[in-house]
This record gives C-alpha cells, structure tokens and sequence, in this order.
C-alpha cells in the first residue's frame, strides 16, 4: 500500500506515518508538510529515520500536488488547529488551509483513485448550543446529565446527530464545510471517503499551546516549573475535555484503511469518551503526582472566545461499527508525555517552555 499524510510532519500527521511504518515495513509513505509550526521541523528526522519519504510542501497550493507519487489512500491529517484562528480578523490562512486545502487534496485523491480519510474536529458542534446543555458540576468538575431537551447528547457525551445551527469558531466552520464537500466528492466522484470528528488529541510529540494541544501545555508546564491559569467559568478549574491518546487514533485508523468499504461514506465521532477525560483541576492533580512538582496557578474568572464548559465524545456509533474504543486512560498519557519531556528535554524546551 502506498499512502500520503498531509500534515505529515505535524502531531498527528508523524504518528500515524511512524506506527504505521513500524506495524506494515513494506508500506511507502510519504508525508506532505509545509512545516509552519513551530517544532514539526523536529519530525522530519523521526520520519526519514523510520524510511518514510517526507516532501516539502503546501496542501494551500494545488501545484505541489502536481509531483507527488500514485498514492492508494489520502490520510488528511493538516490543519490549522487553533480554535482562536481567525478570531482577530485575518481569517486567510484558515480558511485557505482549512477549506481549499482540502479540495486540493479531494482532487488529488480523485486523480489517485485514493480512499480518503479526513480528521475533522468536535469543534464542528455549535457552541452556545454546547453551552446551553444541562449539566451538574461536581466537586472537581462539569458533567452531562441524561436530562437534556435536545438530541444528540447524554451523560455519555455529544453524538453525531447533535444540532449543527449555529455558530462555531471559524476554526470549526472551516473543518465542517470541508466535511460537507467530502460527502459532495463521495457521492458524485465515487471517492471512498470517511470522517473521523476528534475530541482533543494528545500524546508525546505534541507541541502543545495555550489555544491547542492543552494537555501537553498543562504537563509541560508543570515540568518545566512555570506558571498556569485556569481561565473563565469563575476560574475554578473545573471545565472538562475527553482526552484521545495518538496511539488509540492510530489504532482506528488502521482498521480504516483496510476496511473502507465497511465505513464509506461514514461520519463519526471519536475521543476519549467520559473514561478518558479529566477536568483541568483534575489534570492538574494527576500532573502534580506524576511529575512531582507544584506550580502557581492563577486564576482568571471571565472566559475567552469561543470557550466551552464541556465536552465529552459518545464513542456508540464508532464502536458499533468498528469495534474500536480507547484504550489509554489519563495517567498513563500523563505518564507518557512526562517522560517525553525527560528524554528530550534539550530539544523540546525551548519550544514548550
């Protein structure tokens, strides 16, 4: 099987393209990045490392398309992933990598006869309809209650069929319109298509920042003895977030690849669901205990644009069709990361502190 990962040399991008190299040798990988953000450029050496073919380019511009090799399955795993990208009136570089970075990859994945697989976001649900949802707030944190009036949502989380009227951060407006042209290219193009709509990724290798990646923030932070702030919802820390390990990801992925057929055409929701997922006072409580170090931690009462009290991924429809759940709980990913930060702490400083 040949294969190209857009964002190749992104979080995502360069652990799908690692773990699939290690588990399939005779696999040809390439993996497309323009190496914007700040620490990708450290994966190109993991990736040449491991064989995978790493190319230089721009999913913004049609013509690096042109040069790229037949491939057998597209992996969209590119973004521009900030929630606050755009907010402050230059939405440019979102939406062209976002939204026609996309189309440039559908095209591409039409030329190859390619099945297409798309990471799309949580993001994409509305957020004053996620913030109008019932729920109870506990001791360290907000939960869902069954008690809700609209579909789509229970104690086990947010589901597919969850309202989509409404506002959602550009970011999100971005990945949903690209969702929708997918559907568009599945049905009049016959492209084999599936999306994967992620709660918040996370694992080692992550350059994580205040408005994405925030659980390798959080552990960093702590690592590298600096400060923190809980922000918005009266600063107490209690707002919630499933978490999904890379190497759960990865493991949903494989099967995707080799069972398209079973999931063409298919959008589904995947994250860590309410077993895998902590409040940031409870984050906090496990990255003290693990890395053994206490930091300040100030606390800021009103909240930021497009914030959200709760989210939390019900795993049914994924799970029913693929068997697959998550498997890595909170700790052993706080584990992970922390001796992440150990064993490449010269390197990784500099971005994360």
């Amino acid at each position: 099987m040949r294969i190209l990962i857009t964002g190749g040399a992104g979080f995502v991008g360069s652990s799908l393209a690692i773990a699939l190299k290690q588990n399939y040798p005779s696999y040809e990988i390439f993996c497309l990045d323009n190496l914007r953000r700040k620490g990708s450029e450290l994966n190109v050496a993991r990736l040449t490392k491991q064989g995978i073919s790493f190319i230089h380019g721009d999913i913004r511009n049609k013509e690096d398309f042109d040069s790229l090799p037949i491939v057998d399955s597209v992996i969209e795993a590119s973004a521009e992933p900030s929630v606050l990208a755009g907010l402050n009136g230059s939405p440019d570089y979102l939406m062209n990598t976002n939204l026609f970075g996309t189309v440039n990859c559908l095209n591409y994945a039409v030329k190859c006869k390619a099945s297409f697989i798309f990471l799309s976001t949580s993001r994409i649900y509305p957020i004053k309809t996620l913030e109008t949802l019932d729920f109870i707030e506990s001791e360290t944190r907000f939960e869902l209650t069954d008690n809700q009036k609209i579909k789509g949502v229970s104690a086990k989380g947010i589901a597919e069929d969850f309202p989509l009227e409404g506002p959602r951060s550009l970011y999100g407006t971005t990945k949903l319109a690209s969702e929708l042209i997918i559907q568009e290219y599945n049905e009049f193009y016959n492209l084999k298509t599936v999306i994967n709509r992620c709660g918040v990724l996370t694992g080692p290798w992550q350059m994580g920042k205040v408005d994405q990646g925030v659980m390798v923030l959080w552990i960093a932070k702590h690592f590298f003895e600096q400060q923190l702030a809980y922000i918005g919802y009266g600063g107490s820390g209690k707002q919630t977030r499933d978490m999904l390990h890379v190497a759960d990801l990865y493991r949903l992925i494989d099967w995707q690849l080799h069972n398209i057929d079973k999931v063409n055409g298919e959008t589904m929701n995947a994250g860590g669901g309410v077993e895998v997922s902590a409040s940031l006072q409870e984050l906090t409580a496990i990255c003290q205990r693990i890395t053994g170090k206490t930091i300040p931690i100030n606390k800021v009462a009103e909240n930021r644009p497009a914030d959200i009290r709760l989210y939390v991924t019900d795993n049914t429809k994924v799970t029913a069709l693929t068997g697959w759940k998550p498997e890595i709980g909170i700790e052993q990913i706080v584990e992970e990361i922390t001796a992440w930060l150990a064993e490449n702490r010269e390197a990784l400083e500099p971005i994360l502190k």
